[in-house]
């Protein structure tokens, strides 16, 4: 099947990504979920000698953010193959926190890696394309087109339906780009939703696989992994078999490793096609291993990541 039929000589995502996984011999993803209050000392030294001290308080934040991010990227980037960016977590500090959102993609996508923003947006499809847009493509304007983001792929939540998808995955194949819709998620609460039985006996999430699958179907490239995958927690290990089988060219996206209780060992279902099959999330694991393991954040950081990506490349091979 060609790469993206329909869109020319653009590389589909899921080609993209299966070969830089293949590169970089790594399946995990650095998440970035900045707490202000949460931010490495050094992250906060450097934005406090940037001498802005009259700006208001969410600029000198948002400059610490960014920097916190950059360093996290800056130690890890050699271990992981992409970044996840929980955008909430820069929105909350209003423009600036859009700009420090900017700098992180910008120097990311610099050192190689897969820029994936964590947004889950959904609705209508007039609102869906908006946000496509901002994250993933462009607005035409009368003034010429206006970049948005520029993220590699962003998660979207489908519970509007398959018209609420749609613009999500024209604009995303369109310019070379993936999603991750949401399936089976790795909070708490999510069986009270998502594992839910139909009147057919399926769950929720099955239902929500099939829709993957199904959009996800002429975005299949020759890796064999279409540019449509799924958010699977890694909380949900019982549920990954049933999962795969439903979305055989999905990659899975698998988030809660580590603060949330999800283990790698368990996570083998997720490769069973092929070692660009399922990406390794992890956020707190990652950037907050030196408050479990003592020393220098950066340090500590890219040891966590280390050997996270040797113990899923054993896994997954």
């Amino acid at each position: 099947m060609p790469a993206n039929p329909g869109h020319g000589d653009l590389t589909s995502f899921g080609d993209r990504l299966a070969d830089r996984v293949a590169t970089r011999r790594s399946q995990i993803v650095l998440g970035l979920d900045p707490d202000p209050a949460r931010l490495w000392p050094e992250a906060i030294r450097r934005a406090e000698a940037a001498g802005d001290a009259g700006a208001p308080a969410a600029t000198r934040a948002a400059r610490a953010v960014a920097v916190h991010c950059a360093l996290a990227i800056e130690a890890t980037a050699e271990e992981c193959v992409a970044v996840k960016p929980q955008v909430a977590c820069f929105e909350r500090l209003g423009a600036a926190g859009w700009i420090a959102l900017a700098e992180t993609v910008a120097l990311a996508r610099e050192r190689g890696l897969i820029v994936i923003a964590d947004a889950k947006r959904g609705d209508v499809d007039v609102t869906a394309a908006a946000y496509a847009q901002a994250f993933l493509g462009e607005t035409p304007s009368p003034f010429g087109p206006i970049e948005g983001l520029g993220a590699d792929a962003m998660t979207v939540n489908p519970l509007l339906g398959r018209d609420s998808l749609e613009p999500f995955v024209t604009t995303a194949r369109a310019h070379g780009r993936g999603l991750f819709v949401l399936v089976r998620t790795s909070n708490p609460g999510a069986a009270d939703v998502q594992e839910r039985a139909l009147a057919d006996g399926s769950a929720v999430s099955d239902h929500l696989a099939d829709l993957v699958a199904d959009v996800g179907a002429p975005g299949v490239g020759h890796s064999d992994l279409s540019d449509v995958g799924a958010v699977v927690g890694a909380t949900a290990p019982e549920r990954l078999a049933a999962l795969r089988e439903r979305m055989p060219h999905a990659v899975f996206l698998l988030p809660g490793v580590g603060a949330q209780g999800g283990n790698v060992e368990d996570l083998e279902p997720a490769f069973a096609n092929g070692p660009a099959g399922g990406l390794i999330s992890a956020s707190r694991g990652i950037v907050a291993a030196h408050e479990r393991a003592g020393g220098d954040p950066a340090a500590a950081a890219a040891r966590e990541a280390r050997r996270l990506r040797e113990l899923a490349w054993r896994l997954a091979a």
